[in-house]
């Protein structure tokens, strides 16, 4: 009887996709179709269309800017015909959490100068057909001037927009942010995101372990969440802490306890349930060595709230390690600022003054002791670039021993006989994720794989790895080699996943009628590239990509077009 019950679905499953092909052999449309010409094919692949569904022999027929039949096409006129056969054929992703535009990247972003950045290349090589931009409650002021420039100057991808809460609590709040805003300046706050709104953003984004959105109560955050709900907008929020602690915390500066990831995450729990949004737990982790294996809380918060009907997830970059990782700086920030107007132009001589203290000697030494175990242990902590050579490339632990000090005497030795003009004396990367967390998250069906990333090009140096290699990665690493899920499953987590988190209608997944965002991949060789110490290396595997029905890579090559869209509401809605 067990058998038959296993047995069972496997072959429902077979029956329903044989039938999916049969139907679209001889529908109307698929019929229709082949009386006009396709302006492009993609003939013989096998087909995941975003669902998490399994693959399916078929082909594709592109007509202007839209999918216009799936099914059996063989014989079909086409103006440009693609041979799929042994590939795989996907929607294209959606990167649900992006710094490819916004006020801190946009020069450098798809409002630069230079059309080889509006290309966006190491996305595009990815896969990535649309990015969710302003990230972190940083937004430019203007809603409506940010669209209609990139509109004016063209993009390689599609952008949806968010409105910041940092931006606007800046805004209304000026310098004096350092405290819970008054109900007036809340409700300034809420004019201001229904202007966003108005002008085009998709929802509000949050930064509430950075300046100022760290002094906002979870109270603040819902009255402007609730100004999304009758657009059917998405709370998308750096949490407060992705660890044990913030990473402003100090021990020896700061008393009681701080927020952790576990106060973070029941807070965006919180802000979805008394608002009936959308919420998003951004770039979701357990920061830290001592916090590792936190995830287990977080997936069990995570279940029991959606259980209860909260419309709760996350996204995820499957890396371990972090965006701030890549700035580590084992001396304490204080040091560096302790009775100085700004940054010194010495950094040796400031912590020479401060171990020269008794008192204050103590809290150096206890905040490094910190900063090295939030950076994930001294194994975990890599010298990058330093003026000794032979230094670069091994750990703060390895060094320590070499030496025969602690790690905590090593982290101040870098500083005091390394660059005097650099913080920390070279630059340090931490490896502060483990993957008892990183692949628990990864495998959950609430969790979206997003970069966290922004536009890069060879000229720029080190960067992280994840801005060239995330979503390859996550297929390569987690579901063909770790095999925690099914290509199915990694290919929905980057496409109809995402687009129904935002509420996107015609894109995430390959049928027909939704726009031309497809990418080819070859599953045999998909694989991410990207190192640390070389990370501007476009990942394998990635043969076609089209955003809106124009390539942007063909044959493995970035074709450097611009045909991405800035995504609006209008037609759009439907989660």
């Amino acid at each position: 009887m067990n058998r038959r019950r296993l047995l069972f679905p496997v072959l429902l499953g077979v029956l329903l996709v044989w039938s999916s092909d049969h139907a679209a052999a001889q529908s109307p449309s698929a019929a229709g179709a082949r009386e006009q010409p396709f302006d492009v094919l993609i003939a013989g692949g096998r087909v995941m269309d975003g669902t998490g569904n399994p693959w399916r022999y078929a082909d594709v027929g592109i007509r202007g800017d839209r999918i216009v039949a799936v099914g059996r096409l063989r014989g079909a006129a086409s103006t440009r015909v693609i041979d799929a056969r042994g590939k795989i054929v996907t929607p294209g992703f959606v990167d649900i959490h992006s710094h490819a535009d916004g006020p801190k990247y946009g020069s450098q972003g798809l409002r630069a100068s230079d059309e080889r950045r509006r290309a966006a290349p190491n996305l595009v090589m990815q896969g990535i057909t649309t990015v969710v931009v302003n990230q972190d409650g940083r937004s430019p002021r203007s809603i409506a001037e940010q669209r209609q420039t990139l509109e004016r100057l063209g993009i390689g991808v599609n952008a949806a927009l968010l409105i910041g809460h940092g931006s606007v609590r800046g805004e209304v709040m000026g310098s004096d942010y350092r405290r819970p805003a008054t109900r007036g300046e809340v409700d300034s706050m809420r004019v201001l995101v229904r202007r966003g709104l108005a002008e085009g953003a998709w929802g509000l984004s949050a930064g509430l372990e950075y300046v100022p959105g760290r002094w906002s109560t979870t109270d603040e955050v819902v009255a402007l969440v609730k100004e999304t709900v009758p657009q059917q907008g998405v709370y998308i929020a750096h949490e407060r802490s992705e660890g044990a602690d913030p990473m402003w915390y100090w021990p020896s500066q700061h008393e009681g306890r701080p927020p952790s990831l576990v106060d973070a995450v029941r807070e965006t729990i919180e802000i979805g349930e008394r608002t009936g949004a959308t919420v998003v737990a951004s770039h979701i982790k357990a920061k830290g060595a001592h916090y590792w294996g936190a995830s287990r809380v977080v997936i069990r918060l995570i279940d029991e709230a959606r259980r209860r009907g909260v419309s709760v997830y996350a996204d995820q970059y499957p890396y371990n390690t972090t965006g701030s990782d890549g700035s580590t700086v084992l001396i304490p920030r204080w040091v560096f600022s302790r009775e100085r107007a700004g940054e010194p132009e010495d950094y040796a001589a400031a912590l020479r003054d401060a171990l020269s203290v008794d008192s204050l000697a103590s809290m150096v030494r206890l905040d490094v002791a910190h900063e090295i175990r939030r950076r994930g242990g001294p194994q975990h902590v890599v010298v990058m670039e330093y003026p000794i050579a032979d230094w670069v490339g091994q750990t703060v632990g390895d060094l320590a021993a070499t030496r025969g000090v602690s790690a905590v005497d090593m982290a101040i030795v870098l500083q005091l006989e390394g660059d005097p003009r650099q913080a920390g004396g070279g630059a340090l990367r931490g490896f502060s994720l483990s993957e008892y967390d990183i692949e628990p998250y990864a495998k959950q069906e609430w969790t979206a794989t997003a970069t966290d990333g922004w536009i890069s090009l060879p000229e720029d140096g080190l960067t992280h790895a994840r801005v060239y290699g995330t979503f390859p990665r996550k297929i390569r690493r987690y579901a063909i080699e770790r095999e925690l899920m099914t290509i199915e499953q990694a290919v929905r987590s980057s496409t109809s996943l995402p687009a129904a988190i935002m509420g996107f209608a015609d894109r995430g997944a390959l049928v027909e009628g939704h726009a031309a965002d497809i990418v080819v991949f070859d599953p045999e060789s998909i694989a991410d590239n990207a190192t640390f110490f070389d990370p501007h290396r476009y990942p394998s595997g990635m043969e076609y990509v089209l955003v809106n029905g124009r390539f942007v890579v063909d044959g493995g090559e970035p074709t450097w077009a611009l045909p991405g869209r800035v995504l609006t509401h209008e037609g759009s809605l439907g989660r």
